[in-house]
């Protein structure tokens, strides 16, 4: 109880600084700090970023959100989760893992470049320019749905950056939406993983209730913070829990 309380702190501050992110290390920590099977840490890592993602969207909403991009991105993601449970069900849970952790190297990596910020098709909204939005902003709902089906992730981590590259979202602006679209992520892969879930009730809210708290705190304070250090610290941090999840596969 006392590392679910301590664990979900962590994964909700992340979450409130980073827009995204929380997910990547709530699975391993239900799995290798809480002592759950990953069939049962998937959706509850699901429940709980979805959740605390709305707490932490609320700060951010005065800053702007691209709604038709949270709709294209959101509605690709849903049939894609589905698709993305339905083949983690198939896998070993070894193998599960091991992916988990080489798309947490990936993310880190991509953490540590700097990020391009460019006005592209979709910062000004796809009614504007459908024919070169549309296409990309699915393209990414698609990838990003499929991996929260498939591992228990809101996809934040790669989110922000693709928000930011591909559809030419402004940082500020794609934080909040990337918000937006894990809770849509987190709900279309819950329900893909609801059928035979039973929710431990004790441990899910001494994971969500800190996460919560802790999404809504450092997404006030995120602005005062440079976006540099907070790139840095998340790749370390990830890169650890990277390390982490590989020697318990491999030592299982």
């Amino acid at each position: 109880m006392i590392a679910a309380l301590g664990l979900g702190l962590v994964v909700g501050v992340v979450l409130g600084v980073v827009g995204g992110g929380g997910s990547i290390i709530a699975v391993p920590a239900l799995v290798y700090g809480v002592g759950m099977s990953p069939a049962q840490a998937i959706p509850t890592s699901l429940l709980v970023v979805g959740i605390s993602s709305l707490a932490a969207l609320f700060p951010r909403i005065r800053e702007g959100l691209n709604w038709p991009v949270i709709a294209l991105v959101g509605a690709a993601g849903i049939p894609a989760a589905w698709a993305g449970a339905a083949v983690g069900k198939l896998l070993d849970p070894n193998i599960l893992m091991l992916a988990f952790a080489a798309i947490m190297v990936v993310a880190g990596i991509r953490m540590l470049s700097k990020p391009r910020e460019t006005e592209g098709s979709c910062s000004i909204g796809p009614h504007r320019a459908f024919r070169s939005c549309a296409p990309k902003a699915v393209g990414v709902g698609l990838l990003v749905g499929f991996l929260t089906g498939l591992l228990g992730v809101g996809g934040g981590f790669l989110i922000t950056p693709a928000l930011t590259i591909f559809l030419g979202l402004r940082m500020k602006q794609a934080v909040g939406t990337s918000l937006a679209i894990i809770v849509v992520n987190s709900a279309a892969g819950f329900s893909a993983h609801a059928a035979g879930y039973t929710i431990d009730w004790a441990t899910t809210l001494a994971f969500a209730i800190p996460a919560i708290v802790g999404s809504l705190v450092a997404a006030r304070f995120a602005r005062r913070l440079h976006d540099k250090h907070i790139r840095i610290s998340f790749a370390v941090l990830i890169f650890a829990v990277a390390a982490w999840v590989t020697a318990g596969t491999v030592t299982a």
